[in-house]
């Protein structure tokens, strides 16, 4: 019997050893249960063909081809992936939807004598109960929103907050992405479907009744969009003000930032593109400082000319509750953590 799973948080508190996930890899690097592994049945090539052949000649001739690659494949993942596991071990297998794929595979591991099971439903089963716990029912975490200026140090602090015994949930670090303009990191965002899953097993892993401290974002990240339930939460948040003077943020930024800063013919194709924001001349300038070398000089003029007039605007249009300020004159290790140590403080008094 397939186990059914009526909650995204029953689900995350499964008690198997491992959790293997059946489809081909193409599936699986699109999104997949967090901590999974992928062992696929068929890969992307013999998925493919296996499709075809169902359209375009036969279901059974499908089948009978589908069943000896399968069976092939599962036999080269016993003898090299899973040969290691003794006797007692327990695996959680899934597919698309819980059909042939994860029921053969599954099969073959019961024969051998491990206590393997199939997830009811499979992926879709899965992708259902994160799209309810992010798209349809309210959050039911307490938000307190981490607010200021850019580079005033907010995910520098934010990540200091677990060893000071605050929740914290770091956006960024689950979009891989800084949330500004010059915020790419190497290796790219995750999928949408990708972010979504490793957000909703962050939020699962935090305790509803205490607090949860994020740092206040747009409602993208990047190119990733945060769901509705998530939004709003942050929306309705009271917000912790981090302020610090110019001059210390550009310190911090200047190093924060410095391989998109060292970088300069990156660093001028994605500034050039604010010209119809910002005006020609402006760019202009930023683009000569650029080019001439000076990290700081360019770091002051856009959160002077940039981020902090943009900050300003999108204040002016929504309504949002500060429950505290918090300042420090600088920005360096010291004044983190007394930043960091001030907002545990404040926690107290909301």
């Amino acid at each position: 019997m397939a186990l059914e799973f009526t909650t995204l948080p029953q689900l995350y508190a499964h008690d198997y050893d491992t959790v293997i996930d059946v489809r081909s890899p193409a599936e699986y690097a699109e999104d997949h249960l967090p901590g999974a592994i992928n062992l696929p049945v068929l890969d992307n090539d013999e998925r493919a063909r296996v499709g075809t052949i169902y359209k375009q000649q036969s279901p059974f001739l499908a089948r009978k081809l589908g069943a000896a690659l399968v069976f092939r494949n599962v036999a080269t993942h016993v003898e090299q992936s899973l040969s290691h596991h003794a006797g007692n071990w327990r695996p959680l297998v899934y597919c698309w939807r819980g059909g042939q794929r994860s029921g053969s595979f599954t099969w073959m591991l019961q024969q051998i004598g491990w206590r393997a099971e199939v997830v009811a439903g499979g992926y879709r089963t899965y992708r259902r109960l994160v799209n309810r716990y992010l798209y349809d029912d309210p959050l039911p975490h307490r938000l307190v929103a981490l607010d200021g200026f850019t580079g005033t140090a907010k995910t520098e602090i934010l990540t200091r907050l677990p060893a000071l015994g605050v929740q914290m949930l770091d956006l960024e670090a689950l979009a891989n992405h800084r949330g500004s303009l010059l915020g790419a990191r190497p290796g790219g965002q995750p999928e949408q479907k990708a972010f979504e899953s490793a957000l909703a097993a962050a939020l699962c892993r935090l305790d509803p009744a205490r607090p949860v401290v994020v740092e206040a974002e747009s409602s993208r990240i990047g190119e990733r969009i945060l769901p509705p339930s998530l939004w709003a939460a942050l929306c309705a948040a009271p917000r912790i003000e981090i302020e610090a003077p110019v001059a210390a943020r550009t310190a911090y930024l200047t190093a924060a930032y410095d391989d998109i800063l060292s970088d300069a013919e990156t660093l001028s194709a994605r500034l050039d593109p604010l010209r119809y924001h910002r005006g020609h001349a402006v760019v202009e300038e930023w683009l000569a400082l650029v080019a001439a070398g000076d990290k700081h000089g360019v770091t002051r003029a856009l959160m002077e000319q940039h981020y902090d007039p943009a900050y300003r605007k999108s204040r002016a249009s929504h309504a949002v509750q500060v429950a505290a300020c918090l300042r420090s004159d600088t920005l360096d290790h010291a004044g983190i953590d007394a930043l960091a140590e001030q907002v545990v403080a404040a926690l107290d008094n909301l």
